[in-house]
């Protein structure tokens, strides 16, 4: 088993709101075992406020979480990916940037809670919705055996994953 930690990258069209979840959750559950990263293609440049208000109600630290291009992960110096997962109808569309390696890919769509509108306590349910069924498949990956799966195993199982409650 190799200590370097299983890359992922999370992408959505704004990386503003659910690439944004989805990154925290992979580092924040991964514990060290997987290290994640989160862009889009048409970076909305800040994540949203939902997004970092949802962040700050589970104790993550904010910081470090900004919104940008998936080019900054095909440019020379960028870390390799092992798994690149679309989070939005939109980016699943879209033709992704060519990764060193050929990572793996998967699309976990979901509804984007940046598109609700209402009081800020209807923002936040939709972003809390959108963060427990992220958290649902990013647990459901990490307690994955990849070690005994081969590529194509393993793509059955994302595509798996990505098809569970609430898939878009």
């Amino acid at each position: 088993m190799s200590d370097t930690p299983f890359t992922v990258l999370v992408l959505c069209t704004g990386n503003s709101a659910r690439s944004i979840l989805g990154e925290a959750l992979f580092n924040h559950l991964g514990e060290g075992r997987v290290r994640a990263f989160s862009a889009g293609s048409k970076p909305k440049g800040v994540p949203h406020p939902g997004a970092l208000r949802l962040l700050v109600r589970r104790e993550i630290d904010v910081a470090a979480f900004r919104s940008k291009s998936w080019d900054e992960f095909t440019a020379p110096g960028a870390p390799p990916i092992d798994l690149a997962i679309t989070v939005c109808g939109n980016a699943a569309g879209e033709a992704c940037p060519v990764f060193l390696g050929s990572p793996l890919k998967a699309h976990w769509g979901l509804p984007d809670p940046a598109d609700v509108t209402g009081s800020e306590g209807e923002v936040d349910a939709a972003f809390e919705e959108t963060w427990r069924l992220l958290e649902m498949r990013v647990r459901a990956f990490l307690a994955l055996d990849r070690i005994a799966m081969d590529a194509r195993q393993l793509q059955a199982v994302l595509a798996e994953i990505g098809a569970m409650e609430g898939a878009a």
